[in-house]
């Protein structure tokens, strides 16, 4: 009978003698486009969400860290794969436990593939960093666990590899930074997949077996593109770049998950839906694809969404949420896409979006 009472408590814990039977979890390594909240315990990040309105459309309604009304496509398809939403990394109340039952986000909003991007936004976690952190995270589980057990419940994760916009629009486009002078597309383009292809069997030395790393949408079309153009359009040039980047990061996924012992690595590709809900937001419920629901006004470009920003009708129906990103809507469209193309679950068992309808600007 004890014996008995010891394994019925050993089940529930959810440890064995041999090790731990842990949940699979997610590591999600990203920028703001999935960032939960690391940024905001950035104290001199120039790169914050955690302002009203953001987060509007989630929980309690109040910031959250999160660049968006409501969820990032992250959150959505974790939800309808029924797995857990993984907390920042910086939150302080994550613990071993923590990690073991829900995993880690440590995407950073301004982080990019390269050391150098976002510098301008002072404090974020580029890649390298967040993969650092990563390694930490694995000591921890390792002295809570023992080595074994660990090694097992990394290689059982799934894993997020979502950046790459910044690289562009925060770093090559723009003159302040020397990689913008010292490449051209081309050879900017070689640089960045020589670090990523780095990073990737980085990650995979750590554990990771299965892992998804995210395209790029037509990052030439959100609204802060638009608006620095003459004409309003989207920027051909940088839609160019993200379509390259695209298909050279969808080479070296393949390549890797061709070479790598036990890996099972995908390329997940959004850029043609994306693109045909800007071009035609109607045939997608949506009746705005080219400003964003959050603005100043006239005043644009107001780069983030503040407290006296005014807010659209029905946020349900932008496709972009502030200046650069996506609104909850979009990010759930996406997000289906994503499931479609990667998983044979079609996925429908997510929670449904929040109400959308604005609330009074503050005064």
């Amino acid at each position: 009978m004890k014996l008995m009472a010891a394994l019925m408590i050993v089940a529930v814990l959810g440890f064995s003698i041999g090790g731990c039977h842990c949940k699979v979890v997610q590591f999600i390594f990203g920028d703001s486009l999935s960032d939960v909240g690391n940024n905001k315990y950035l104290s001199k990040t120039l790169a914050n969400a955690n302002l009203p309105w953001y987060g509007i459309d989630f929980g309690n309604g109040l910031p959250n860290g999160r660049f968006t009304n409501g969820r990032t496509v992250a959150d959505i398809i974790g939800d309808k794969m029924g797995l857990p939403r993984p907390p920042a990394f910086m939150d302080p109340s994550l613990t071993e436990d923590v990690i073991l039952a829900n995993g880690v986000n440590y995407a950073s909003g301004g982080a990019g593939i390269l050391n150098e991007t976002g510098g301008l936004f002072i404090q974020r976690f580029s890649l390298y960093k967040q993969i650092e952190l990563f390694q930490g995270t694995q000591d921890l589980i390792v002295s809570k666990i023992g080595q074994a057990a660990s090694d097992k419940f990394f290689q059982d994760g799934r894993y997020v590899v979502a950046l790459g916009s910044n690289d562009f629009i925060n770093n090559y486009l723009m003159p302040v930074y020397s990689d913008s002078w010292t490449y051209n597309d081309q050879t900017f383009m070689t640089y960045l997949m020589d670090t990523l292809g780095a990073q990737l069997r980085l990650l995979h030395s750590l554990g990771a077996r299965q892992l998804i790393v995210f395209g790029l949408g037509p990052m030439g079309c959100i609204p802060l593109q638009r608006v620095l153009s003459t004409t309003g359009a989207c920027q051909d040039k940088t839609n160019k770049l993200a379509l390259s980047f695209n298909q050279a990061t969808s080479n070296l996924v393949n390549q890797l998950s061709s070479k790598l012992p036990n890996a099972s690595y995908r390329f997940g590709d959004a850029y043609d839906v994306v693109n045909n809900v800007i071009t035609n937001p109607h045939k997608y419920g949506f009746n705005n694809s080219d400003s964003p629901c959050c603005s100043f006004g006239k005043i644009r470009p107001a780069l983030t969404c503040v407290p006296v920003s005014v807010l659209c009708k029905d946020r349900s129906k932008y496709v972009f949420w502030d200046e650069y990103h996506p609104s909850d809507s979009a990010n759930e469209l996406i997000a289906n896409v994503m499931i479609r193309k990667l998983f044979s679950n079609n996925g429908n068992n997510g929670p449904s979006p929040a109400p959308a309808i604005a609330p009074s600007p503050a005064a």
